[in-house]
């Protein structure tokens, strides 16, 4: 928090924030005719848009007190924006002024008497923000005076020429608001100022460094040690220490170094025969000279897919033997008032080591990162590693500031070839550069541009950007408009970033190029498009130049993702030429999408480098990831998930599918959010949990280290063990704990459960059961037997062939055939169908005995016990889906790690189990008893919306701009959260059904009550159309069943729960009145679109909102007199819905609902098309 004082001297607590677009209209309100006599006119929008910083003054309430906005080019059409550079050079002293350090102001406005004092803080503020930034410039068509408070910090430019252009250049320096901290050595003299730095940090740094560890490390200065102090004002703000003593073993252990060859000093004899030779023949210590060459990139090329990661630096082995590089920071402080000035001890540092050309830093992983980190690159880990630092390196080539932008020309291409020659894709990116050298174009007569940059005429960066021409694609598929506001952006100024290759040493100018491109390029946004490892050579064969994505790829740390939108599914033929544009609604190969704009070049992101580890890929663990991925100003360094069998794989033929779908995330969503891009992926199980060392152990002795751990394993179907007695279930002796099958798995016994094991079951039947006779026997209760049953008679498998076997069921037990379903109809319609295709059913069958409990490998016949005779049967292949449970191996870590388990993981309301770094979500979790909440658990709620959840939960730790969650009062704390979206099932069921069920979340069978409301019913299982909706006692749509011979669009009718009936055009009174016949075919008529469109939630709550607002002329809310009528309060003679209708339409709520409607499908056009809108008639 800062003061001002106004002109009359009011003194006013003030803060300076990024602008806004809900500011606009108080920005607006601050115009003056003296401001448009400067600045012109403004529309506000659009410059918030096309800024690349803009900045408003608030006080305590919020108030907008002054605003500026700033960006890398003069206003209006002075010059044009690629050529103010040599203009400002030409015609005024301003040789010094370059890209890098120089922006112009756009517009500032101020509540008059808070005008002054606001222009200097808000300067102080951008300078301070921005390090590499020495002159605001300010050039204007007028020759009129300023107003008063930009005369008092800008002065007039000096004219070279007279007359000079038609225009007044003005400038305000750093120096005079933000001077750069004079850094000298430090004196014991030094040590009361340092003292109160200190003040903060002494506990840690005592117990590390001993009582005295200040005046020591100054008193110990040497050749290899060294202290320094910065100053303001001849007063100690900062301190800092350095050392030439390094364990470069030990890094070169911990972290990727072989880029920059160990730290060591290149010499020949260390350089393998894959290490490139240094560009220059300069001394290490040479500034003219760039190095090390060998290390340019972390590319991102063309259209990069989300494949697993291939490393596209160099591997350089250091030899121990050769005299070390680099020097390190042993301790760094600086008051919070000056830390964006921290990079003033850097130019220093260096030169108390000449010889030396890399400093390091290593900070603890949980530490935030602090202002001087952003200049530096911090350093990969080794996946060995388990050191709880992050590595950071700084190259003293990065002081330089020359850092040159320019149109690229044929003269670079030699500098450009022997740039990328060693990275994976250098062949298509001189196959870029050549065409736009040629042509300016590429194959398809899309505009390229190629720009390079220098520094000190050397080469170090290459970006390739083509047309964007798939705009309205993007705009319809993508939430593109979370970050632009789309109308006030040109189709010419979208592009696509095809390539981008940048030396490590200078990627911390990585976003400064990017802008520059912009400038240049005259573009405002570029899009970057990564695509999935499994389309590579289908998108090869359609010429489309495809690449894989380094997982260190520096342009999508300087890049924000872009989440997908989910697609309406339109009925075309019925539509014709009300459907939307074939650009919208094409079926093309799916990529995930990267973006950056003007407004993103000065915006840096938040690093956490906490090491979150995620164990098991199911849909709640997954949902997790997703939401702390998708988090713009985020950047998680270190995210990791542990799966058995890697990421979630990709089904080439729906044939593969023996399991029914939650619908959670389809094969297109993960192409379209490439979390593979974000995260570490580690292939194996879960073994053990060091709660002390805080590792997991993984199968094959990995060791993986957490800073957060994240448990979401789920339950899976376990190998089946046999009872060894033939006698009827009912003989036996009482049940007994559930044994674990502990021999072999044999090789024809399948247990499916992910991906991995649907493609492993159907590659070995295609090779020894399809073509060959014998029964396959499925065994289990749940919807996937029959999903598996379906999926062998597509392979062709004859019905006769199919033993469909169902395990003795207890009373209220959730896994029974017929409560698989939850519906009569649906389970007739899978009896009929199984008897049709000739499938034989058992009931109430409990494994007893394989091969006759003989060796089981393979197997040839299994026995079963039922309610009369032993069932003994022929088995060429046992798809076994019989009993789901918390994996053993996760359940002996778990208890090892003395984690409390009561019949699964016990967890509080915010997830923590008993470990405060350990949080669990899923179904392998329960609530603890305290709650007597027994008969909800997370297995009873959609697995997305969970894992969404608990990610809310986690984020305040890391996130600055959410508020850290309060300690909840105890009564609190003994709420269990119920969550509210529809808990989905669906697949292909026997007789060639499409099948969806979406309920309402429930407690468990035994705790149901009878079910309220009513029906909606159409169509029969004969025919193939059966679709029954019910509704609840509040007519809101709490249940869906659709099962159906044609394909149905799911996502669509995933909308309607949740729906009001009324909603649904009056769907109960048309369906009274016969006027309903199909349900699919209702719900695929124009009327409904508009509710399946993804921001119709947004406008449902900008409708509550207006209900919510409207008063009647005793200002009383229509909410209230709603209450009032329900609480027999309130008097009327009509009846209460015209009153009610009356009321809304008299106090003007109906006429902003319309317009609100009205809006929304205009905004929505490009989606919405069917819909007419006023002046297309």
């Amino acid at each position: 928090m800062r003061t001002i004082t106004s002109s009359g001297g009011k003194v006013e607590t003030v803060t300076v924030r990024r602008t806004e677009s809900s500011d606009a209209h108080a920005i607006n309100s601050l115009i003056s005719p003296a401001t448009v006599a400067v600045f012109g006119r403004v529309n506000v929008i659009h410059l918030l848009e096309k800024a690349n910083l803009a900045v408003t003054l608030s006080n305590a309430k919020n108030e907008v007190l002054a605003h500026s906005a700033f960006s890398d080019h003069p206003i209006g059409d002075i010059v044009d924006q690629a050529c103010w550079e040599p203009f400002l050079h030409d015609n005024y002293s301003a040789e010094k002024y370059t890209p890098l350090n120089t922006l112009f102001l756009h517009l500032f406005v101020a509540q008059p008497i808070f005008s002054i004092g606001s222009a200097k803080e808000i300067v102080r503020t951008v300078f301070n923000a921005i390090t590499e930034l020495q002159y605001i410039c300010l050039v204007t068509p007028t020759s009129r005076c300023l107003e008063r408070a930009l005369v008092t910090i800008f002065e007039p430019m000096k004219s070279l020429k007279d007359p000079g252009p038609q225009c007044s250049a003005f400038v305000c320096h750093r120096h005079n608001y933000c001077p750069r901290l004079h850094v000298r050595r430090a004196r014991v003299e030094d040590h009361d100022d340092l003292t109160h730095i200190f003040a903060e940090q002494s506990k840690a740094l005592t117990g590390s460094y001993g009582t005295y560890f200040l005046a020591e490390l100054i008193e110990a200065q040497d050749d290899e040690n060294h202290a320094a102090v910065c100053e303001n004002e001849g007063t100690a703000v900062g301190f800092i220490s350095v050392s030439g003593d390094i364990n470069l073993k030990l890094l070169n252990e911990c972290f990727e170094l072989g880029p920059f060859n160990g730290l060591y000093k290149p010499s020949p004899e260390d350089l393998t025969e894959t290490a490139p030779e240094p560009e220059g023949d300069g001394t290490p210590g040479d500034t003219n000279t760039i190095s090390p060459q060998d290390s340019t990139g972390e590319p991102g090329d063309s259209q990069a897919c989300a494949a697993e990661p291939q490393g596209s630096e160099v591997t350089l082995e250091p030899r121990v033997s050769v005299t070390p590089n680099a020097f390190c920071i042993q301790l760094f402080v600086i008051y919070k008032n000056f830390e964006m000035r921290s990079v003033d001890f850097l130019p220093n540092i260096f030169k108390l080591f000449p010889d030396r050309d890399f400093c390091i830093i290593s900070v603890p992983k949980l530490a935030p990162e602090f202002p001087l980190l952003q200049s530096f690159l911090r350093v990969v880990p080794h996946h060995t590693s388990s050191l709880p630092q992050e590595l950071y390196i700084f190259h003293r080539s990065g002081l330089l500031k020359t850092f040159v932008v320019s149109l690229a020309v044929s003269a670079d291409r030699p500098a450009v070839c022997d740039m990328v020659k060693k990275l994976s894709l250098h062949e298509s990116l001189l196959e870029d550069l050549d065409m736009f050298y040629q042509a300016h174009r590429d194959m398809d007569g899309t505009p390229l541009q190629a720009f390079v940059a220098q520094v000190q005429n050397q080469l170090v960066g290459i970006v390739i950007i083509r047309n964007e021409e798939d705009i309205d694609y993007i705009r319809a598929n993508y939430n593109i408009e979370n970050f632009i506001y789309f109308s006030h952006h040109r189709y010419e100024e979208h592009g696509q970033l095809c390539h981008f290759a940048l030396n490590p040493i200078f990627q911390h100018y990585a976003k400064h190029f990017l802008k520059e491109v912009l400038r240049l390029a005259h573009k405002s946004c570029l899009y970057y498009p990564i695509y999935p490892s499994y389309h590579n050579q289908k998108v090869r064969e359609t010429d489309c130049k495809n690449s894989c994505a380094h997982y260190l790829t520096s342009v999508l740390n300087c890049m924000v993702p872009v989440h997908p939108r989910r697609q309406i599914v339109y009925p075309l033929e019925e539509l014709g030429i009300n459907a939307p544009s074939k650009q919208i609604t094409k079926d093309q190969v799916s990529y995930a999408l990267n973006h950056i704009n003007r407004k993103l070049t000065m915006e840096p992101k938040v690093t956490i480098n906490a090491r979150i580890v995620v164990v098991g890929a199911s849909d709640t663990g997954l949902a997790f990831l997703e939401v702390l991925a998708f988090c713009p100003h985020l950047r998680f360094n270190n995210m990791t998930l542990i799966s058995t069998h890697g990421f979630p794989g990709y089904y080439t033929n729906e044939k593969m599918r023996f399991l029914s779908t939650s619908h959670s995330s389809s094969d297109r969503d993960y192409a379209q959010m490439s979390l593979r891009s974000w995260i570490n992926v580690v292939t194996g199980k879960m073994v053990g949990i060091d709660r002390a060392a805080k590792h997991v152990l993984v199968s094959g002795g990995r060791k993986v280290p957490y800073d957060h751990l994240i448990l979401c394993t789920g339950q899976q179907y376990q190998v089946p063990c046999p009872t060894g007695s033939l006698l009827p279930p009912k003989s036996q002796l009482p049940a007994q704990p559930r044994r674990r099958y502990t021999g072999p798995v044999p090789s024809n016994l399948f247990t499916l459960n992910d991906h991995h094991d649907c493609v492993t079951a159907y590659q070995w039947l295609l090779n020894n059961f399809v073509k060959l006779k014998g029964n396959a026997i499925v065994y289990g209760n749940t919807i996937d037997v029959y999903t598996c049953v379906e999926t062998l008679l597509c392979l062709d498998v004859q019905g006769y062939c199919i033993h469909l076997v169902h395990l003795p069921t207890t009373e209220g037990s959730s896994c029974s055939p017929s409560s698989c379903f939850s519906n009569p109809t649906v389970e007739k319609a899978m009896k009929k169908a199984l008897e049709k295709s000739g499938v034989h059913v058992h009931h109430n069958c409990l494994l007893a005995q394989m091969n006759d409990g003989q060796n089981p490998e393979p197997i040839t016949s299994l026995s079963f016990t039922s309610d009369s005779q032993p069932l003994r049967l022929e088995c060429s292949v046992f798809m076994n889906l019989s009993s789901k449970g918390v994996d053993y191996d996760a359940f002996k870590t778990i208890n090892d790690a003395c984690l409390v388990y009561d019949g699964r993981l016990v967890i509080d309301t915010t997830f923590h189990t008993n470990d405060s770094t350990i949080r669990a979500a899923g179904p392998l979790t329960k609530f603890a008893r305290r709650y007597h909440a027994d008969q909800w658990s997370h297995s009873s709620f959609n697995s997305r919306e969970v894992g969404q959840e608990l990610a809310a939960a986690l984020l305040p730790f890391f996130d600055p701009t959410l508020e850290p969650a309060v300690n909840s009062l105890a009564d609190l704390d003994r709420l269990i959260p119920i969550y509210t979206q529809a808990k989905i099932q669906g697949g292909r069921l026997p007789g060639g059904y499409s099948y969806l069920h979406a309920t309402k979340p429930e407690q468990r069978p035994s705790a149901v009550h009878p079910v309220e409301g009513r029906e909606i019913l159409t169509g029969r299982i004969e025919t193939g159309n059966y679709f029954h909706l019910h509704l609840n006692q509040y007519d809101m749509v709490e249940t869906i069943t659709c099962l159906s011979l044609k394909p149905f669009p799911v996502s669509n009718y995933l909308c309607l729960y949740g729906k009001h009936e009324l909603l649904l055009n009056r769907l109960c009174s048309r369906y009274d009145e016969g006027l309903v016949h199909d349900l699919y075919i209702y719900f695929r008529e124009k009327w409904c679109l508009a509710i399946y469109h993804d921001r119709f939630a947004d406008f449902e709550q900008e409708m509550h909102q207006i209900m919510e607002s409207t008063k009647d002329h005793n200002d009383v809310s229509i909410s209230e007199l709603v209450q009032r009528m329900v609480d027999e309060k309130l008097d009327i003679i009509e009846e209460p819905n015209v009153f009610l209708k009356k009321v809304f339409e008299t106090s003007g709520g109906l006429a902003s609902l319309k317009t609100s409607t009205l809006n929304y499908l205009r905004y929505n056009r490009y989606h919405l098309t069917m819909y007419a809108q006023p002046g297309l008639l």
